[in-house]
């Protein structure tokens, strides 16, 4: 990415593809209202970065999407059939992350998310989260894996996930991970807990309450907070913050910045189709 000082980049989907890439548009600096920029310092807002959840309920399954993006054969074992999505010729690397006190036969991919398809026993259940996020070009090839591996550390694996990621490079300027991470946390054991645990609702003297049906007054508590809206923000800064430093080690100009346009104080004059940052569409691929 090589722009003068008076144009920002501006990422724009593409259609069609594994998912859409990013384009960048040469957008002059007059038509970015309240944006003051350095000289030395290249924005580059709103890089490819969508989270998903995996639900059963729109026929995907957790199986056929760790398939799809390590290129691995799997048998599922929820509806028999074989998932296989030839990606030779763009993986470049792919790997299971574990807690400590996850079983190591996670580290097999079939048996990993066979496992959690098994647990998850109602048709609407959602069985794992999808990460999609795009690698900056400026950024030498080689430290792909120590950025992808750094921030499933940090932001997953450190708080109970398993993180299976698998990088992706055709050689078309999309260098770009695809992570799929589980839902439920695991006890000391290894073994799958509740997503969520019913609590009682207590009166002024600490006694449980009694409904006009026999029932005692309850509601659930989520076991985790990994579904709460604040991590998207989490992993997104997470993310940018390791993307710049490996740009500054670069020696490179560029910043990234995925917070959306609007707070980022950026008036979009352009064009009535950008997206803002976690607004890039990715292409579907049956059950995955």
């Amino acid at each position: 990415l090589r722009l003068p000082p008076e144009t920002e980049a501006h990422s724009t989907p593409l259609q069609g593809g594994e998912h859409n890439r990013i384009r960048f548009q040469t957008v002059h600096k007059s038509n970015l209202a309240g944006r003051s920029f350095c000289l030395e310092v290249m924005p580059i807002p709103c890089p490819h970065f969508k989270i998903t959840i995996v639900k059963r309920s729109q026929g995907q399954s957790a199986v056929a999407g760790a398939a799809y993006q390590s290129g691995e054969r799997l048998f599922s074992e929820y509806d028999q059939k074989t998932k296989f999505y030839n990606k030779k010729k763009e993986l470049v690397h792919a790997e299971i992350m574990l807690p400590p006190h996850a079983s190591p036969g996670y580290a097999d991919r079939a048996t990993l998310w066979n496992a959690v398809e098994a647990v998850e026993n109602q048709w609407n259940s959602q069985l794992a989260r999808r990460i999609v996020l795009a690698f900056p070009v400026e950024v030498p090839k080689e430290q792909y894996l120590s950025m992808i591996k750094e921030f499933c550390q940090e932001q997953f694996v450190a708080k109970g996930m398993i993180a299976d990621f698998a990088i992706h490079d055709k050689g078309d300027g999309n260098p770009h991970a695809h992570i799929l991470l589980t839902l439920r946390a695991m006890d000391e054991h290894g073994r799958w807990l509740p997503k969520a645990r019913k609590v009682y609702d207590l009166d002024e003297n600490g006694e449980r309450i009694r409904l006009p049906s026999g029932n005692w007054k309850c509601h659930k508590e989520n076991t985790v907070d990994w579904n709460d809206q604040k991590y998207a923000e989490v992993w997104r800064h997470s993310w940018e913050t390791i993307t710049n430093r490996y740009l500054e080690a670069a020696g490179r100009p560029e910043r990234v910045d995925l917070r959306s346009f609007e707070r980022q104080g950026i008036q979009q004059a352009l064009s009535g189709n950008a997206p803002h940052g976690d607004h890039v569409a990715q292409g579907s691929e049956s059950g995955v």
